[in-house]
């Protein structure tokens, strides 16, 4: 029986990425890369600022082919190299996610990473849905990329 004190839709992502730890938490906290691959499907990275380090600000536009803007923005709230990086995630404009949590963990795997992806605080199952969508697509360019040796 739902009521109003349940917490708000969680989503977890795993994918194992064939490259050393290192190099795939670099691959999340440095602008240059993080612009190639942050975006799901036929969007791309039109802008990444990033000030990695507890505090610490961060903005991401990912644009569309018909060339809009999808602006996220947050704060870094833990960042423990090469384990674990936490932030705020929300999105600018009239958007309902506002505040929520994304924590990356970063597990060596052999000669791989497995990286664990956990979105918080998504403010409904519609929601939940939608971002469980956009992180696998970018996953899935980020483990194209990274898996191949390409970047």
């Amino acid at each position: 029986m739902a009521n109003n004190t349940e917490a708000p839709p969680t989503l977890e992502i795993r994918r194992t990425i064939r490259a050393p730890r290192q190099r795939v938490y670099d691959a999340w906290t440095k602008a240059e890369e993080l612009k190639q691959w942050h975006a799901p499907g036929p969007l791309t990275v039109s802008l990444v600022e990033m000030d990695v380090r507890p505090g610490g600000k961060y903005r991401i536009h990912m644009r569309s082919p018909d060339g809009k803007d999808h602006k996220v923005s947050g704060e870094y709230r833990v960042v423990d190299p090469p384990k674990k990086v936490v932030y705020s995630w929300g999105w600018d404009g009239d958007h309902p996610v506002k505040d929520s949590t994304v924590t990356i963990e970063f597990f060596e795997r052999g000669d791989a990473t497995e990286v664990v992806l956990t979105h918080s605080g998504i403010s409904h199952d519609g929601e939940r849905k939608g971002h469980t969508e956009g992180w696998t697509a970018i996953l899935d360019k980020f483990e194209a990329l990274y898996s191949k040796g390409a970047a």
